[in-house]
């Protein structure tokens, strides 16, 4: 069983920039555990820690195979995972082995009975242990160091809303943008993400890393293939290079493929 429990409601959201200083940064958080009781508890303790409309429990997974296929499947959707160690059918640590096969960012915490398992987390890059019952404390500071660990990541990362949920990727994983009328799209390699917002705008946000090629496309630069006079190819795809943005913009991406950075 998946259980949603917010972002989901409502139509195609505008897209969430950078945050400017002082503000609080998103987090997402889901929850795995076979026991009811357990999820319920947790949530109850991490819902007096969290800060409203900034930090959600977004998803709670009753198995480890609902959590694994979920999150393979919705990439980016979710920021913390707080996983049980002893779960019938695929255990927390195998959970997590298989969440690492696809996804190496996410950030996991198993909660657990058992002082045992402590070091085996260390392989799959495990940010902490739990030990049950949950002491608040312990977990305040927990979530105190996730919300460090965020901010450090915030300049390296996009995030948007849209009709399918919140999403946040790495500049490194994002191939380019392009506009389609009130709309923009992120396209990665592994799928295209659209939402609310002018290209104008997000150019501007991220010009110290992305080059503006059209009217209707930005790109980051290190994904270019192949540079042509009127076209630039970015992981196979060509894209057309405007007269207005050309001399700019190849002279950008000639540095950038040379391994030199520009601002």
């Amino acid at each position: 069983m998946v259980k949603y429990l917010r972002w989901h409601a409502g139509g195609l959201r505008h897209a969430i920039y950078r945050k400017t200083e002082g503000e609080i940064h998103m987090l997402r958080i889901a929850i795995c555990d076979d026991e009811t009781d357990a999820r319920d508890a947790l949530r109850i303790q991490l819902e007096k820690l969290l800060i409203e409309d900034c930090e959600s429990i977004v998803y709670e997974f009753s198995s480890g195979t609902n959590a694994a296929s979920w999150l393979k499947k919705h990439p980016n959707e979710i920021d913390l995972l707080f996983l049980d160690v002893e779960m019938k059918g695929l255990n927390g640590m195998e959970t997590a082995e298989e969440i690492r096969m696809f996804d190496e960012q996410i950030l996991i915490v198993f909660v657990t009975g058992y002082s045992d398992y402590v070091f085996d987390g260390y392989r799959v890059g495990a940010l902490d242990y739990l030990m049950k019952p949950v002491r608040e404390e312990k977990l305040r500071q927990l979530i105190g160091r996730v919300r460090a660990k965020s901010a450090q990541e915030e300049s390296r990362t996009f995030t948007l809303k849209n009709i399918d949920g919140t999403w946040r990727f790495f500049y490194s994983d994002i191939l380019y943008f392009y506009s389609d009328r009130r709309k923009v799209i992120l396209v990665t390699a592994k799928g295209t993400y659209p939402f609310y917002a002018r290209l104008d705008e997000i150019a501007a946000r991220l010009s110290a890393g992305f080059v503006r090629i059209h009217q209707r496309y930005l790109i980051n630069p290190t994904h270019v293939d192949y540079l042509g006079s009127d076209s630039v190819t970015v992981l196979g795809q060509e894209l057309p290079c405007s007269r207005k943005y050309r001399e700019a913009a190849l002279q950008k991406i000639a540095k950038s493929m040379m391994g030199d950075t520009f601002t």
